[in-house]
């Protein structure tokens, strides 16, 4: 073998070790990634969401220019006895695709019973039945963020923070609405009201409607 066949020869061994190390490199350490512009958003989002902050924009601005749409409960129940079905498709709002769905109602009603989680309300100057309980335990589940209707939950794209909202929003009730309404309320009280309901099951939530007041003023 001449000494010029030897060199050439080294010199590819030589270039291939180098494109080979190349290779390992770049597969080891690549020099650029794909990244998903859905997954990168939601990540800025998640971690840039303040879910106390914006609910507290929410309490003082949307929800209460949310009331003026909501339907009054009187109009609403004589509705519902006539049709149920009816009702349900010019006034409920659903969330998502199971059966459960939501009416966001205000109204003016008498007291009529008082408990710990609860206070029934009337609408017939003389009647004793309660038409509405508005509830006054503790808050729990999804009914002011979603049967209000201001949030939409595709603009959201992380379910835990679209959970967190409801809990701000329910705390703020048990905090800034609840306290009031109980230490006000007595038997023969008016008390003006907005508020959500949720249906689930049709015999025994529509009659009387159980309502989570989002505003609440014994009059």
């Amino acid at each position: 073998m001449t000494r010029s066949r030897r060199t050439s020869r080294t010199s590819w061994y030589l270039r291939a070790g180098s494109l080979a190390a190349v290779a390992v490199l770049f597969w080891l350490v690549p020099p650029f990634r794909v990244v998903n512009l859905q997954a990168a958003h939601r990540q800025t989002f998640d971690a840039t969401f303040n879910p106390s902050a914006f609910v507290e924009k929410l309490w003082t601005e949307l929800l209460p220019k949310s009331v003026d749409r909501a339907t009054d409960a009187a109009s609403l129940l004589a509705a519902i006895q006539q049709s149920p079905t009816a009702a349900k498709t010019k006034h409920a709002r659903s969330a998502g695709l199971g059966d459960t769905y939501y009416y966001f109602v205000k109204g003016d009603g008498r007291v009529v019973a008082m408990t710990k989680d609860g206070i029934s309300l009337s609408f017939d100057p003389d009647g004793a039945t309660a038409q509405v309980i508005l509830e006054t335990g503790n808050i729990f589940g999804n009914s002011i963020r979603d049967g209000t209707g201001v949030l939409d939950v595709s603009d959201f794209p992380n379910s835990q923070d679209f959970n967190a909202i409801s809990s701000e929003i329910n705390r703020r009730i048990e905090e800034r609405v609840l306290p009031g309404l109980r230490g006000k309320a007595v038997v023969g009280a008016v008390v003006r009201f907005a508020g959500c309901a949720q249906i689930t099951d049709e015999k025994t939530d529509l009659n009387p409607l159980r309502v989570i007041p989002l505003t609440a003023e014994v009059r």
